[in-house]
């Protein structure tokens, strides 16, 4: 049975339609949902702030981002409470694939729910480097959503 759902989420087609399908499942199964995006701590922003990178730049970039909320993780949760579904949100800055995998580690959840990339050619598959690392070092199931949501036979979500 899946309990809890950690839904990795960004802006992106496949991202969108991978929060669709994680709060249907939410709703079928009565399962809690946490949705984390990641924000990419670079060294190019850092330079473009005019401070050094590392745990200091992390702490800007969360000022300037609203103490750690993106318009992403509203945009979840407007949709997951259209489903009576309340998610927890968190923002985490990093790497992509290590921050899902670490916040995977510390909420322990049933299922990792994750949009695929949608960079490939076409008739090829294409999983992305970061979907790729997540699905081969989590230890838990990861559902992998493609961006016309055809996962649980959902349709493609509705552009906002």
């Amino acid at each position: 049975m899946i309990h809890r759902i950690l839904l990795a989420v960004d802006d992106s087609p496949a991202g969108l339609a991978a929060a669709h399908v994680a709060i249907e499942l939410a709703v079928v199964c009565r399962a809690e949902v946490r949705a984390v995006t990641v924000l990419v701590d670079g060294e190019l922003e850092a330079a473009l702030a005019g401070i050094s990178a590392g745990r200091e730049t992390s702490e800007a970039l969360r000022a300037r981002r609203g103490g750690g909320q993106s318009a992403v993780l509203h945009h979840v949760v407007e949709l997951a409470y259209v489903r009576d579904v309340i998610p927890e949100t968190m923002a985490l800055v990093g790497e992509p694939a290590p921050a899902i995998l670490e916040e995977a580690a510390r909420y322990r959840p049933d299922l990792v729910v994750i949009g695929r990339s949608d960079r490939r050619v076409t008739g090829q598959p294409y999983v992305g480097s970061e979907v790729r690392h997540v699905l081969e070092f989590a230890e838990q199931p990861v559902l992998v959503v493609p961006a016309d949501g055809s996962a649980l036979g959902a349709r493609e979500p509705p552009r906002p």
